[in-house]
C-alpha cells in the first residue's frame, strides 16, 4: 500500500524560558489511504502536536513529513492553506460552528474557498447532511441542536469537499456514551464507503473500540504501533 502521510525522523520542540521541550522526538509514521487509525496517549504524549503536523497546522523541527505528496516543512503558508482547503477536513471537540450560521451554511462554509456554482455546492451539502442524518435540520442553528446533533455537524462540514483525510481531535470529548458511538459509527460507515484516512488524537476508550490501527505515544515517541483486525464497534 502506497503511503499517504510519510514521517519520517520527525523532531518538534518549542521554546520554554531559557530551554526547550520536545513534543515530538525522531518520531517515524506511515499510513495509507482509508486507514481508521488513533494517535493514543495521555495529555503531553504529543499526539495532538502530531496531528497539527500532518493538518499542515505546524511545522516539524527536524525530519519530515509527508502528506500527499507535500513536504509540510516546505510549504508557503498559502500552500499549506490550499492543502487544507482541499484534501483535509478538521473535526474538533468543541465542534467549532458559526452560531449566526445555520446547518446548511456551516456546511457550507469550506465550500465557499472553491469555485463551485451554488447548484453544486448544495448537491455536496445535501448529500453530506444525509451521511450524518441530518438533513431536515438544514435551516436550524447549532443553538437549536444537541451535542451529538452539533458534532454530526461538524462532520457534514468536514467531509463535504470528499478531503482524502479527516484529522479528529478528541471528537468524542464532549458527547455522552450513546453519543459517542453513534458518531463514531457514522465516521467508521464514511471511512468503509468513501475511503477516506481518519486519524485521530484520543485518549477516550470509546474511541479505541473503533480503530482499525492504534499508534501508542508516550512522551512524544512512539511506543508501539497496532493493528486491530476485530475492533468492538459496540453496534
Amino acid at each position: 500500500m502506497q503511503p499517504i502521510i510519510s514521517i519520517n525522523g520527525l523532531v518538534k520542540t518549542f521554546p520554554v524560558g531559557n530551554g526547550f521541550f520536545c513534543a515530538l522526538n525522531d518520531v517515524n509514521l506511515k499510513l495509507g489511504t482509508g486507514e481508521f487509525v488513533g494517535l493514543v496517549g495521555p495529555s503531553g504524549s504529543g499526539k495532538t502536536t502530531l496531528l497539527n503536523i500532518i493538518g499542515s497546522l505546524d511545522t516539524p523541527t527536524e525530519g519530515k513529513a509527508e502528506v500527499l505528496g507535500h513536504s509540510i516543512g516546505e510549504l508557503t503558508a498559502k500552500e499549506s492553506a490550499a492543502l487544507r482547503n482541499k484534501d483535509i477536513g478538521f473535526i474538533f471537540q468543541s465542534y467549532n460552528l458559526l452560531p449566526v450560521y445555520t446547518v446548511y451554511e456551516n456546511v457550507e462554509f469550506p465550500l465557499l474557498l472553491q469555485k463551485m456554482s451554488a447548484d453544486t455546492r448544495r448537491k455536496a451539502i445535501m448529500e453530506a447532511l444525509d451521511w450524518v442524518g441530518l438533513t431536515n435540520k438544514e435551516q436550524s442553528r447549532p443553538s437549536q441542536l444537541s451535542g451529538g446533533e452539533c458534532q454530526r455537524v461538524a462532520i457534514a462540514r468536514a467531509m463535504v469537499k470528499r478531503p482524502a483525510i479527516v484529522l479528529a481531535d478528541e471528537p468524542s470529548a464532549n458527547l455522552d456514551a450513546k453519543n459517542s458511538h453513534n458518531i463514531l459509527q457514522t465516521m467508521r460507515k464514511l471511512n468503509e464507503e468513501l475511503q477516506t484516512t481518519f486519524i485521530f488524537a484520543t485518549h477516550d476508550e470509546k474511541v479505541m473500540q473503533y480503530l482499525k490501527r492504534i499508534v501508542y505515544l508516550q512522551d512524544g515517541e512512539v511506543e508501539r504501533d497496532e493493528t486491530v483486525n476485530q475492533p468492538n464497534r459496540n453496534e
